[in-house]
């Protein structure tokens, strides 16, 4: 009897001293996330250095699942002691919900149509290859300046889906490249790209290019220099990089004053919500430093899904 008390004491002595599992730990919370939605081994992730929070108490680690292309990321606040997770969207009632977004939303030396500090900012990132962002691209020339020459700026950010559409990066550089010599030129070749992109090929994309910049009577040597260098594509990938970091995970994505609409978003409903945004920020002024406001969507302002 002696012998089997001290045997268990033993054993509870081991199990106290055994390391609980940590969701600090990047390889507990990987076998963990793999799991729990579950990831098959195919899908690559990364679990993230633990940063602060907003949470007293918590740590916010990220865990980004990818591959190819396609990617998403899950953001959990963790305890203290890691023993405790979750997966949520914190909300500060003192800021804009749309605050951080619009944060990681850089806009420097993006082509832009439109008035500078105009009360609703768009931002659309987009791929000239993909037939979605030609319709929604179409939409916003044919209508935005149109309604709203005073009222709203857009900014272009480039986001070539690489695995599916070929010539879809060649493009973004070759538009940049434009851009780079002749900055009001940027929005013609953009409109070519997608008003011919059935036309182009990986094989065929410089050739029509160059004819285009010819055509415009733009600088060919400094196109095709620039061009070959492949001078720009640093500024696509850092483009790339924001979307990823704001999680654009298709084209083509907009974001309305930081609020994300992903697919084709149809005139009327754009429109209507632009006003509502017009309205609400004029309602509620406030000092030119200070973050802009934001109403939410209505229900029936839903991106057509294509």
């Amino acid at each position: 009897m002696k012998s089997r008390v001290i045997l268990l004491l033993a054993a509870s002595l081991l199990a106290a001293q055994a390391p609980k599992k940590s969701a600090l730990d990047k390889a507990t919370l990987e076998a963990y996330v793999r799991h729990l939605v579950p990831y098959p081994a195919q899908i690559k992730i990364e679990v993230g250095d633990p940063s602060p929070s907003s949470l007293p108490g918590f740590s916010q680690v990220r865990v980004l699942a990818s591959m190819g292309e396609r990617f998403k990321q899950h953001i959990f606040e963790v305890s203290a002691d890691g023993q405790r997770f979750f997966e949520a969207t914190v909300y500060d009632v003192a800021q804009n919900p749309f605050a951080a977004d619009l944060a990681k939303l850089k806009t420097e030396f993006q082509p832009s149509l439109g008035t500078a500090g105009a009360p609703v900012t768009l931002v659309l990132f987009s791929d000239f290859q993909c037939t979605y962002c030609r319709e929604q691209s179409r939409l916003l020339r044919e209508n935005l300046l149109k309604a709203y020459p005073k009222e709203v700026r857009l900014f272009f950010k480039d986001y070539p889906l690489d695995q599916i559409h070929p010539w879809a990066r060649p493009g973004a550089i070759a538009a940049r490249c434009v851009f780079r010599q002749n900055a009001p030129a940027f929005w013609d070749f953009h409109d070519y790209l997608f008003d011919k992109q059935s036309e182009f090929t990986a094989a065929n994309l410089k050739e029509k290019s160059l004819a285009w910049v010819t055509g415009k009577g733009l600088n060919v040597a400094q196109f095709t220099s620039c061009f070959d260098t492949r001078a720009t594509e640093k500024e696509v990938d850092r483009n790339v990089a924001d979307g990823r970091n704001v999680q654009v995970g298709s084209t083509p994505t907009l974001f309305v004053n930081g609020r994300k609409l992903a697919g084709v978003l149809e005139w009327p409903s754009l429109k209507s919500l632009i006003d509502l945004e017009i309205d609400y920020q004029s309602a509620n002024a406030k000092p030119a430093d200070a973050a802009c406001c934001s109403v939410e969507l209505p229900p029936s302002f839903v991106p057509k899904k294509k």
